[in-house]
C-alpha cells in the first residue's frame, strides 16, 4: 500500500479501511435465474428444491459415514473401517453432482454446516461412539430416508421434462444409495440361515 504523510506525523493509505467490505449477495438463495436450457421455470425450481433438500441429507450421511469411519471398533473393525471411507467417498462425488446440478438448473446449492444442519431430517447421532451394529443400524435409516425421497422426485422430474434430474437421480443417487444398502445390511443377516433352514 502506498502512503503519503499528512501533516508531518500521520501517514494516510492509499486503501482507507483495512477490513474487508462485506460482499454481496449477487443472488438470493431461493431465486432461480432463467438458463436456456429449454426447460420452465416451475420444473427448474422443483427440482431445485428437491435436489437441495437431498443435498443436505447426502451430506449429512457422508458425515455419519466419517464419524463411523473414524469410530468403529470391534472384531469388524478394519472391514468397516475401509467400507465407511469407501461410501463416505462415494457420497462426495454425489454431493458435488447435486449440487452442481442445483446451480445449473439456475439455483443456488446449499454448502455451510450450519445451513445443512437446519435442513437435514437425518437424526442427529451423538456425539460419543456406537456399536458396530449401531453405526450401520443408524446408515441403513439414513440411506432409506433419501431413497424414499429421491425415487418420487426422479418420476416428478421426468414429468416436468428435467431429465437430466431424473437422470442423475436414477443413474447415481438410486444406484449408489442401493448398493451401499446392500453391503451394509449384509452385515446385519444372520450367518447360519441355510442351516436353520435346514433342520
Amino acid at each position: 500500500m502506498s502512503a503519503k504523510p499528512v501533516d508531518g506525523n500521520v501517514m494516510e493509505h492509499a486503501t482507507r479501511s483495512v477490513v474487508p467490505r462485506r460482499p454481496l449477495e449477487i443472488q438470493l438463495y431461493a431465486q432461480i435465474v432463467k438458463r436456456p436450457i429449454a426447460l420452465a421455470e416451475a420444473a427448474c425450481r422443483h427440482s431445485v428444491e428437491g435436489l437441495n433438500q437431498l443435498l443436505a441429507d447426502t451430506i449429512t450421511l457422508r458425515d455419519l459415514y466419517k464419524k463411523h469411519h473414524w469410530q468403529v471398533s470391534g472384531p469388524m473393525f478394519y472391514a468397516l473401517h475401509l467400507l465407511f471411507d469407501k461410501h463416505a467417498a462415494e457420497q462426495s462425488a454425489l454431493i458435488d453432482a447435486i449440487a452442481e446440478r442445483v446451480q445449473m438448473l439456475g439455483g443456488v446449492s446449499l454448502a455451510m454446516a450450519p445451513d445443512i444442519a437446519e435442513t437435514t431430517r437425518i437424526p442427529r447421532p451423538p456425539k460419543g461412539r456406537e456399536s458396530a451394529f449401531g453405526q450401520i443400524e443408524r446408515l441403513l435409516t439414513a440411506h432409506e430416508l433419501i431413497l424414499a425421497q429421491a425415487r418420487p422426485m426422479a418420476r416428478q422430474a421426468a414429468e416436468n421434462g428435467d431429465d437430466g434430474t431424473n437422470d442423475l437421480l436414477v443413474s447415481s443417487m438410486i444406484r449408489t444409495n442401493e448398493m451401499q444398502v446392500w453391503f451394509l445390511a449384509e452385515h446385519l443377516a444372520p450367518s447360519d440361515v441355510v442351516g436353520a433352514a435346514s433342520d
